[in-house]
């Protein structure tokens, strides 16, 4: 029996070759197919020229044709460094914000600017230093919201044209140096004061409108006075008290003051 060798040999290198052509094709294959998910798109360059955005879902690509660039479509948080800032009023103080913005349109994201993540960061950190350098110290303290729409707006405008949305700014901490503090402090320690103040000078006032209303009440029905009289011996005297008060009707020692008054005017 003779087997030919020279047949199996041949068979052999010819399965060789349908392995290494297929594990090639699967390679190509794996390179040219892409699966986009919802939240990503991916930019397409084909020999350099700008195709348009594809996804989601699967994607041919053209291998050593096409460049695919993927862009995510999330929100992302970008977080803006300590800023020093000198106000209009020339304190100093130093900010911190955050931005939180969105590509809507990839293929402007890549086209138009190198890195719209690094581009973005350092457009939020010159527009914090010019916006709350154009204002006094109290309107960044009590206008916090207003400076937060203007910073959102302006830097949505300057990052439209990158295919940027910016959502929301806002101011996250202010640093005031310790002598703008205490001088702060003080200020409110005297406006409590003098509002303090204010509150018991109204209820003195109040007071004595009270009290004059009574006396006229009074004087036109003297009844009261003695009603009053009594009233108040009452709340004086207590369980524990060891003082006893026996009220003396004006009218009983009336004839002595009479009296006595007329030999005063006869001396």
């Amino acid at each position: 029996m003779i087997i030919d060798i020279s047949g199996a040999g041949s068979l052999l290198s010819s399965l060789g070759s349908i392995i290494v052509a297929g594990f090639i094709i699967l390679l190509v294959l794996s390179s040219a197919i892409k699966i986009i998910p919802e939240y990503r798109r991916i930019v397409l360059f084909r020999l350099g020229r700008l195709v348009g955005s594809r996804g989601p879902g699967i994607v041919f690509i053209m291998p050593f044709i096409d460049r695919a660039v993927t862009v995510d479509l999330r929100i992302l948080t970008l977080d803006v460094p300590v800023q020093e800032v000198i106000t209009k009023d020339n304190v100093a103080i130093k900010v911190n914000a955050v931005v939180y913005f969105r590509v809507l349109e990839p293929a402007k994201s890549v086209v138009e600017v190198e890195n719209y993540v690094v581009a973005t960061s350092q457009l939020a950190q010159t527009t914090l230093r010019s916006v709350v350098g154009s204002v006094e110290l109290d309107e960044v303290l009590s206008s916090r919201e207003k400076i937060n729409q203007e910073l959102q707006k302006i830097i949505d405008d300057r990052t439209d044209p990158w295919g940027i949305k910016v959502s929301a700014v806002e101011v996250k901490e202010l640093e005031l140096p310790d002598g703008m503090k205490r001088a702060m402090a003080r200020q409110a320690e005297a406006e409590r004061e003098r509002r303090a103040k204010i509150i018991a000078a109204e209820g003195e006032l109040q007071a004595a409108e009270k009290l004059s209303e009574a006396a006229h009440k009074m004087e036109s029905s003297p009844v009261t006075l003695q009603l009053r009289y009594l009233q108040t011996i009452r709340e004086i005297s207590g369980e524990r008290n060891t003082t006893t008060f026996f009220p003396i009707p004006v009218d009983l020692i009336q004839p002595f003051i009479d009296k006595l008054s007329g030999r005063g005017d006869k001396a």
